[in-house]
């Protein structure tokens, strides 16, 4: 055990140094001239040249308060078929369905049907176990990535391009390992986490957690194109996905909640500004969980954020990942289209700044 831990400290001691190595030898360029670009005057122009940074398509949702939608798309839907991106395309939303989930947490701790201090062996003792630490680990430690479980996403046996099927195959890849720190000690994002949110959300019901969150949040919001897979929508809606060096569309790969743009940006905007949850669950909402997220899963980039100092949602769409990646060898799933999206994203905000204090 000492032998491990001198280990892990050496690895953690270098890692900065190979960060810094691989930066200079590996320079992410096309995420450096995404952000060196003198800024356009529109967002159109902005979606528009992130395609010349290598992205294949790209959709983009704003919501101004005050002004009608806006919609911005550029590149293609379907590359192979020179399919343009369409606004209205469905969309795999990777981890934004997390936002939805800490939801429907807080609908059911305020009607008392979960608790966010009983444990992980309370609700499924089953996993007592095979699971450790799991009569410690509190559901609020889970919602808040604070629980030690290791990432699912991050072992091994995970492929991306060939998923688990079920929650119980991939829930597998992780019992009996050690824990990566004893409960509450620190945050770190884990996938683990919220497949097992959705076993208690499950167990609590009786019914599946999708059909719970469209109840409860997607029909009083009128919200009609957001669904719990790929597999209850029509293929040909989805926009494809893409990754660099790979000829291969993605879109196939059932991969969790899809939506349109639109439906996110209508979600994301009641979540924020109250009309979706009562007091109560709001003072639960707030107290542990945010109120933007990004995804990623093969082949798709998502962002879903509020900017509450010019009270506008925008919600951008990618169908490219992979490039070379940020730190070779270490980043499991980044690459230089994750650096590009993130720059195209936050220079859409820049400009979108700077015309809502022009007009003011």
């Amino acid at each position: 055990m000492k032998k491990k831990n001198r280990i892990v400290q050496i690895f953690r001691i270098i890692m900065p140094m190979i960060g810094i190595i691989c930066l200079v030898v590996f320079p992410p360029w096309d995420g450096i001239c995404a952000w060196i670009t003198p800024l356009p005057d529109t967002v159109q122009e902005q979606v528009d040249d992130a395609i010349s940074s290598g992205l294949d398509g790209i959709i983009v949702y704003v919501d101004e308060a005050g002004q009608p939608p806006a919609f911005y798309t550029a590149g293609w839907k379907d590359r192979d078929n020179q399919i343009p991106a369409d606004p209205q395309s469905f969309f795999k939303i990777g981890s934004i369905g997390k936002l939805y989930d800490a939801v429907a947490v807080t609908k059911l701790v305020n009607d008392e049907r979960l608790y966010l201090d009983k444990t992980l062996a309370d609700y499924l003792p089953e996993l007592a176990e095979r699971i450790e630490y799991a009569d410690q680990i509190t559901l609020r430690m889970m919602v808040q990535h604070r629980s030690g479980i290791p990432n699912i996403t991050d072992q091994p046996g995970y492929r991306w391009d060939s998923p688990p099927e079920t929650n119980i195959e991939a829930l597998a890849l992780v019992l009996d390992m050690p824990a990566d720190f004893k409960p509450d000690e620190k945050y770190s994002y884990s996938n683990t986490n919220y497949l097992l949110i959705s076993e208690i959300i499950e167990k609590v019901l009786g019914y599946s957690n999708f059909q719970y969150i469209k109840e409860e949040i997607l029909s009083p919001l009128g919200l009609e194109n957001t669904f719990g897979s790929i597999r209850n929508v029509n293929l040909d809606d989805v926009m494809s996905g893409y990754y660099v060096g790979v000829e291969s569309d993605f879109k196939q790969i059932d991969a969790g909640m899809v939506a349109t743009a639109e439906d996110v940006g209508i979600f994301l905007r009641a979540l924020n500004d109250g009309s979706l949850l009562n007091d109560n669950e709001q003072a639960v909402y707030s107290s542990i969980y945010v109120y933007g997220h990004t995804g990623w899963v093969l082949g798709y980039q998502s962002f879903a954020r509020y900017h509450k100092d010019i009270d506008t949602v925008v919600v951008q769409f990618v169908n490219t990942t992979g490039g070379t990646p940020i730190l070779p060898f270490f980043d499991t799933q980044g690459g230089t289209k994750v650096m590009v999206s993130e720059v195209v994203y936050d220079r859409i905000v820049r400009i979108l700044r700077k015309e809502i204090n022009l007009n003011e």
